[in-house]
């Protein structure tokens, strides 16, 4: 185990599913809630992120789709109960699992949007250098082209 948890505490990934009608301000706001409840009930939040609508693989409280929430922590299980129970009673969570996960904790993905500008930035340099090596190795291909041209209108005025 990781040395951030003690032998008391291990860590979960909680999935659950949002009613797809909810507006993306209140999706939104159901993910802080939660996040909120688990802090109060003693679990320490490792990542949360939203994973999009998507089509449901069977049709839930005459739902089709679902917006999917990945929400992953560690606690001492007393958690779990107190969190599934406030899903449970909410009428905008329509499906909620939580499983008990072996092995390394995961590295939170960095979500913020300044990082995402800086790796364009950074591909459209690279893409600037690779067209400019590109333009060096034309000209250069173009000048051996001509200095062979030149040298065979020598060879041929010679003769």
């Amino acid at each position: 185990m990781s040395e951030n948890m003690t032998d008391q505490q291990s860590y979960y990934e909680t999935m659950y599913i949002l009613r797809p009608d909810i507006a993306e301000d209140d999706v939104n706001n159901h993910i802080e809630k939660y996040n909120k409840l688990l802090k109060e009930f003693g679990g320490k939040i490792l990542d949360s992120q939203m994973r999009g609508k998507r089509r449901l693989a069977y049709q839930i409280a005459k739902h089709r789709e679902g917006i999917y929430v990945q929400l992953s922590h560690i606690g001492d299980g007393q958690h779990i109960f107190k969190i599934e129970k406030a899903m449970r009673l909410g009428e905008d969570v329509i499906r909620y699992m939580t499983v008990k996960q072996e092995g390394p904790l995961p590295t939170p993905k960095i979500t913020n949007k300044n990082s995402g500008e800086a790796e364009k930035k950074a591909s459209e340099k690279d893409d600037l250098e690779k067209s400019k090596e590109n333009e060096s190795k034309l000209s250069d291909q173009k000048a051996n082209q001509i200095s062979k041209e030149e040298t065979s209108k020598k060879e041929d005025s010679e003769n």
